[in-house]
């Protein structure tokens, strides 16, 4: 099992897309910051302001980065990153755990 030892976690939770789409922030000693979350299925465009690592604990999902005219498959295992100041879609199959490291 994968997990992060000494991390603060923000109580309030993120969500978006009327609850589709939730995370929880975890903020580390070195100062950086991880999301956890989930999505349910539906398509959703986000947008970013930093870089991001999406990693994709389970489910599976297919996602458009900018740039790209064609759709990528991800699932559970594999992950894919995002420019920052960007957008991205991503068309949710199952519901889908990740984690979104900020670079």
């Amino acid at each position: 099992m994968k997990q992060f030892d000494n991390v603060a976690v923000e109580l309030e939770g993120n969500s978006y897309f009327d609850g589709a789409v939730t995370s929880r922030t975890l903020h580390f000693a070195d100062g950086s910051k991880k999301t956890l979350g989930f999505m349910l299925p539906g398509m959703y465009e986000f947008g970013t302001d930093a870089a991001e690592l999406m990693e994709i604990t389970s489910g599976e999902l297919e996602v458009k980065l900018p740039e790209e005219n064609a759709w990528m498959t991800v699932h559970g295992g594999e992950s894919f990153n995002v420019p920052a100041n960007s957008k991205f879609q991503v068309n949710v199959k199952d519901i889908t755990d990740y984690c979104c490291s900020y670079l």
